[in-house]
């Protein structure tokens, strides 16, 4: 998920249903056991009409923050005792998560980033809870260790977030992330030193860093301080945008441009490679529909004016050469083009770099004197070095089948890193001359495992309507050669124009290692195939996307790749809305359902913090246009009674200030009193962590331990302990020399 309140009536309104006594802490739990007695959630008597349409909210208490409510605390700690003592009974737990904590044991890089003559970049040696960061004088110089979360004071939930370095490398300003939430508070290191700076900036929530050109402050976006016990509730409005000066009190940060007529406006900020012009992209909800203003960053007071009215349409900006500004725009071009605008000339229209084709542009930048534009071919990423006049000068060379990252840079340097990965290969890194079009390693990780050992099938196959649908399907190589079934995770999300690309997952190859299948649907909704095919997913279309999802089970099923038992579903945030909307409309299709962190309650996510962006994608549950497609597929509102369901292990956690908690606590409390077979409806609730970003490896590896052997349970996959270890907790070079050894340039391929 993409980048929310009435008042919640009395707890004691309603009494426990008799059937829902807690289950007493004593009480042993064989593997997979049927027999479950959930903890008491109580049902209020609360049914509100709705255009007409009577609706029930029995478990509307559950939307108040565990942190605050006692009720609430209790009813989760009592879940997460009962679904600790099923899931630790399960076959095969323990050596998942042996096999887990393998599999993560190697180092990865991220892609460094280049500001006065430094290299600064993430690396993790393997199972390092935080990923730290390092910097480098020079690209042959000595790694030295700047940042190291996981060392600062803590239970370990405190991450890295954001980091930018200012443009002379002197000070970066990075963003600490507590316990997975979407806050941040910003803080400023002396990079020659490694000494914190006093500066604290706090409140700052879905923000760039954007330094002066003189790398004496930066621009950032913040809201307001919400009320005492509202900060992983309330709604985000009216968010602003600032200056910090080094060295100053927060209360002395500069207001550069607000709405505050129309508080629903977020505001991001850009400063060109240059430091000349500060861009604001403002935009309401998750659509990429923006105005844009500008200022020129003179030292004196900072004026934005207009450049673009709107939001009516995307406007990306990826460079500057003096005062022309170079777009990435979906003005009459529905898979984006490439123009420039003026902004000394503000009146003058866009004019047309490069136009628009048939593959969907999806990012660019502008690296020394030239640009790189990379197109999506399906789910695949093609990279193209292109000439700021438009003229296409060749291929920027990838290592194969996979999605290629980065491609950071500022004008006159021409050199960029980027990062290149696949389904069974975890990310390389490699640098890029714009200039001569080579490229060299920088640093590959060693593995586990062989890749080899693993085949990539591209099917297509018929959803509802006709519509063919992609999907990938991973496998051992020996599965396919032999035409046998296996138990399946069919994997998908399908919505906010997000593509599924190729790409590298740990917990993933745990369970492929195993002998299990993984299949990945590219749903409607999502942006692999342009504008047309994520509005074919959304607002009055979203049912085409459950289609497509059910679809895919069926082709699974027909053609032999999983038993007809054998196959689960697995689906995070949106995807954890399609998962349970699925379920509940097609439920004897699947043995088990993974829903993680989803939004459940689709009348009221608007309510909560970010929830009010997802308007955009899912309709508003106030208008009467829009309520009964909503009403229609909300998992939270349309379970089966007397249908039996698929074994439900739904994933959340105390503190996700994206998508609330209180989804998972309200549709689980839903599940566990209805009549949907014997199988578990469990909910897992991790503690101390947010929607995603900054989860510590050891809770990522809990957390998919947990959810695998619970998948292979009930698909008949026999998790088997396999105890080797990586061959090197270190990544290589292709020549075997240390990570980030510069190997020789390789033009045109490795």
């Amino acid at each position: 998920m993409r980048l929310t309140a009435l008042i919640l009536l009395p707890l004691w309104l309603a009494a426990a249903p008799a059937f829902a006594r807690a289950l007493p802490e004593e009480a042993p739990i064989t593997a997979g056991s049927d027999s479950l007695r959930y903890p008491a959630a109580r049902r209020l008597n609360l049914v509100e009409d709705h255009f007409g349409v009577q609706v029930a909210d029995p478990y509307r208490w559950l939307e108040n923050d565990l942190r605050a409510d006692p009720a609430v605390r209790d009813w989760v700690a009592q879940e997460n005792a009962l679904t600790r003592r099923y899931l630790d009974a399960l076959p095969g737990r323990d050596a998942l998560k042996a096999r887990l904590q393998a599999l993560f044991a190697h180092g990865r890089y991220t892609v460094p980033r280049k500001a006065g003559g430094r290299y600064f970049y993430g690396y993790n040696k393997g199972l390092e809870n935080q990923t730290p960061l390092y910097v480098r004088e020079g690209l042959a110089g000595p790694q030295r260790l700047l940042l190291d979360p996981n060392g600062w004071p803590g239970d370990g939930a405190s991450a890295l977030a954001e980091w930018t370095p200012s443009p002379d490398g002197k000070y970066l300003a990075y963003a600490v992330q507590d316990a997975g939430s979407d806050w941040r508070t910003l803080r400023l290191i002396d990079v020659d030193s490694g000494r914190t700076l006093d500066d604290a900036v706090q409140w700052v929530k879905f923000s760039q860093t954007a330094w002066d050109g003189r790398s004496e402050g930066f621009f950032y976006s913040r809201f307001a301080a919400p009320q005492s016990g509202e900060a992983f509730r309330s709604t985000n409005l009216g968010q602003s945008l600032y200056y910090h000066r080094i060295g100053t009190p927060q209360a002395q940060d500069q207001l550069i441009y607000a709405t505050p007529d129309r508080p629903r406006l977020s505001h991001q900020a850009q400063v060109t490679g240059d430091g000349r012009w500060l861009v604001i992209s403002s935009f309401e909800g998750i659509d990429p529909r923006r105005e844009i203003h500008v200022a020129e960053l003179t030292g004196g007071p900072v004026t934005p004016r207009r450049l673009i009215r709107g939001p009516a349409n995307d406007w990306r900006l990826i460079g500057s050469r003096g005062s022309l500004l170079y777009f990435l725009t979906d003005q009459r071009a529905a898979h984006m083009r490439v123009v420039t605008l003026d902004a000394a000339r503000p009146r003058r229209g866009a004019t047309e770099i490069v136009a628009e084709r048939a593959e969907t542009l999806a990012g660019g930048a502008l690296v020394g004197e030239r640009m790189i534009l990379a197109y999506m071919n399906g789910a695949q990423t093609v990279a193209e070095l292109v000439e700021l006049d438009g003229r296409k000068v060749g291929d920027v060379p990838l290592p194969g089948f996979g999605t290629a990252a980065g491609f950071g840079g500022r004008a006159g340097d021409p050199e960029t890193f980027f990062s290149f990965s696949g389904f069974v290969t975890p990310a390389s890194i490699y640098r890029f001359d714009t200039a001569t079009r080579q490229y060299q390693l920088f640093a590959r990780p060693d593995l586990p495992f062989d890749p080899d050992d693993y085949g990539i099938e591209q099917r297509v196959y018929p959803s509802k309507d006709g519509t063919m649908i992609p999907l990938t399907i991973l496998r051992k190589k020996a599965l396919a050669d032999h035409a046998i079934a296996a138990p399946t995770i069919l994997y998908g999300y399908g919505g906010f124009n997000i593509s599924l690309t190729p790409g590298y997952s740990a917990t993933r190859m745990a369970w492929l290692e195993q002998g299990g299948v993984y299949a990945i649907a590219n749903l409607r909704g999502g942006g692999e195939f342009g504008r047309a095919w994520h509005e074919a997913g959304r607002g009055a279309n979203k049912q085409n996307v459950f289609d497509d999802f059910i679809a895919a089970a069926e082709y699974l099923k027909a053609n032999g790749f999983t038993p007809p038992e054998g196959l689960a579903i697995e689906g995070r945030s949106n995807g954890g809305l399609l998962v349970g909307a699925v379920v509940n409309q097609r439920p004897d299709l699947f043995a088990a359902a993974l829903p993680a962190v989803g939004v459940m309650d689709m009348l009221r996510f608007d309510r909560f913090t970010a929830g009010r962006y997802w308007v955009d994608d899912y309709g508003s549950p106030g208008d009467a246009k829009d309520f009964p497609l909503l009403y229609g597929y909300s998992p939270y509102h349309n379970i089966s009674v007397g249908t039996d369901y698929p074994a439900i292990l739904v994933s959340t956690a105390d503190t996700d200030d994206r998508v609330v908690p209180a989804h998972s606590f309200k549709y689980a409390a839903a599940l566990q009193a209805a009549d949907v077979g014997p199988r578990p409806r469990l909910l897992r609730v991790e503690r101390r962590a947010g929607h995603g970003a900054g989860k510590p490896v050891d809770k990522l590896i809990d957390e998919y331990a947990d959810s695998y052997a619970f998948a292979a349970h009930f698909t008949g996959l026999t998790i088997k302990a396999k105890p080797a270890a990586p061959r090197s907790a270190a990544p290589r070079s292709a020549t075997g020399q240390p990570a980030g050894f510069m190997a020789p340039s390789v033009a045109g391929g490795e």
